[in-house]
């Protein structure tokens, strides 16, 4: 018999869905069970360490995928199909993958040039831990709305909070959930943000028509986020504080502090300001930081290797570990440069080649279609809706096709029950984008967690933005709060 002949598929937005008539919901969710049933042992049991070692995540999706090739080949679908599949998610990586390394890069050299340590020494004199986490999810926000990129904010000023914050005594998990839940307030409101523009392509509506919908559950979910957080922040212990000056005397023994080395990161910010690509302005902050290092630090670099240039290099491509007196700076002092990212680069590639594979065999269309028969009634809709971005984030691990297929799919459903499109961009938006953060394998959570060196289950609980956003959407559905028509009764 021809293989594929039961094969459709529909663009969307540089996205291929396949649709695969002769595969059954049971056969698609066969791929699902097995990899969640091996990720949930492997998280509760083993502890990710004594299964398949360092990479036992990566080894798991690889294994779901080999289980999902099976179920396809049982159902008529070619290998070939499911290679084309797995190269287009690999190829729709290959940025991320160069801007994972130039982040390893650019943590080296912001290391060894002095601004990373100059932001942590004028941090602590700013940022105070009473204000510190509320403050961390305003600054975060008002520079994800300007670059329109959560990424970005949190491997420019992210990572440099994640320093100060530590350095204060803060809980990094902490840090990082307010630097999360501000980013992807800023990335869900900029009209400069890819899935901003691809949630309302997807639904049918226009793009400030949607950011302005969105307002309606973006906001108080915010809103709630800073109260949550300011009273974290006023019931939090540090120790910090205690030890500000000794920490200030040890990093400006240790390196050559100036506001001039803020010229690096205000070069990089402007350069995205101007809309420069990723590649080029981190580049540019790399290539600016070894020179400044080269300038200031020279003492550091003839600490570290034999030669300047080759500091210069091994902070670039593997550790870099700086030694002072204070054992929290040691901690903090470090760096893995491009080396440091390869393990969340492995994750990204595999969770590609799971969902590659997935798409390939019409899984994915198939399982989202079966939640669209659960849509009884507008509640139902939504919560359907929900479901499947969240679904989709876990099984394909990747966030646009987790606004590409439920968007496509439940276009049709929200006009016939005579709700405008700016209700599923919105929803799409609320439970897609932003819990794309909470699941390791996904390729945000995977870099999240890489660039912000914070694991993805110690932030969790305080991304409060991201998991309270889809509860939000779905309880103002629940309600029939602000839930636009297409015409008025």
């Amino acid at each position: 018999m021809q293989e594929d002949q039961n094969l459709s598929e529909f663009k969307a937005d540089k996205e291929t869905v396949i649709e695969n008539k002769e595969l059954n919901f049971f056969e698609a969710i066969i791929p699902v069970i097995i990899l969640m049933s091996m990720l949930a042992y492997n998280i509760f049991f083993v502890d990710g360490q004594e299964w398949f070692g360092t990479y036992t995540n990566q080894i798991i999706l690889l294994l779901g995928g080999v289980v999902a090739a099976v179920v396809g080949l049982f159902n008529r679908v070619s290998i070939k199909r499911m290679v084309t599949e797995i190269w287009e998610n690999l190829k729709s990586v290959f940025i991320p993958i160069m801007i994972l390394l130039l982040v390893g890069a650019l943590a080296g050299t912001w290391l060894i040039s002095g601004v990373i340590p100059a932001m942590v020494y004028y941090g602590l004199q700013v940022l105070s831990p009473e204000i510190f986490l509320p403050a961390s999810v305003i600054i975060c926000a008002i520079i994800s709305i300007a670059t329109g990129s959560s990424w970005t904010t949190s491997a420019t000023v992210g990572i440099a909070l994640i320093g100060i914050g530590t350095a204060l005594g803060i809980n990094p998990g902490m840090i990082a959930g307010a630097v999360i839940s501000g980013a992807y307030f800023g990335d869900k409101m900029s009209p400069l943000s890819d899935t901003t523009n691809l949630a309302p392509a997807m639904a049918g509506t226009d793009l400030f028509t949607h950011i302005r919908y969105m307002t309606i559950t973006t906001v108080p979910t915010l809103i709630v986020t800073l109260i949550f957080f300011t009273i974290l922040s006023l019931n939090t212990d540090t120790t910090g504080s205690a030890d500000l000056s000794d920490l200030l005397n040890t990093i400006s023994q240790t390196f050559y502090i100036s506001p001039l080395l803020f010229i690096v990161p205000v070069v990089v910010i402007a350069l995205i300001l101007l809309k420069t690509k990723p590649l080029i302005a981190l580049s540019t902050g790399v290539i600016l930081a070894a020179i400044f290092a080269f300038i200031f630090q020279t003492d550091v670099l003839n600490g570290l290797a034999d030669s300047q240039m080759h500091a210069i290099f091994t902070s670039i491509i593997t550790d870099t570990q700086i030694t002072t007196e204070n054992e929290k700076l040691n901690d903090l002092f470090s760096a893995g440069g491009m080396n440091g990212m390869l393990w969340t680069i492995f994750l990204i590639i595999c969770a590609m080649v799971f969902g590659g594979i997935m798409d390939g065999i019409g899984a994915l269309s198939r399982i989202t279609k079966e939640l669209l028969k659960l849509a009884k009634t507008v509640f139902g809709l939504f919560a359907s809706t929900v479901i499947s971005c969240l679904g989709l984030n876990a099984i394909a691990s990747d966030q646009y096709l987790a606004i590409v297929i439920p968007g496509k799919m439940f276009k049709k459903a929200y006009q016939d029950r005579n709700l405008a499109p700016e209700n599923l961009s919105r929803t799409l938006e609320d439970s897609g984008t932003v819990t794309s953060v909470l699941i390791p394998w996904n390729t945000c959570g995977a870099y999240q967690s890489g660039v912000l060196g914070v694991n993805v289950s110690d932030y969790f609980v305080y991304a409060i933005f991201n998991w309270l956003s889809p509860i939000t959407t779905l309880t103002f559905a629940a309600l029939s709060i602000k839930i636009r028509q297409l015409t008025s009764k």
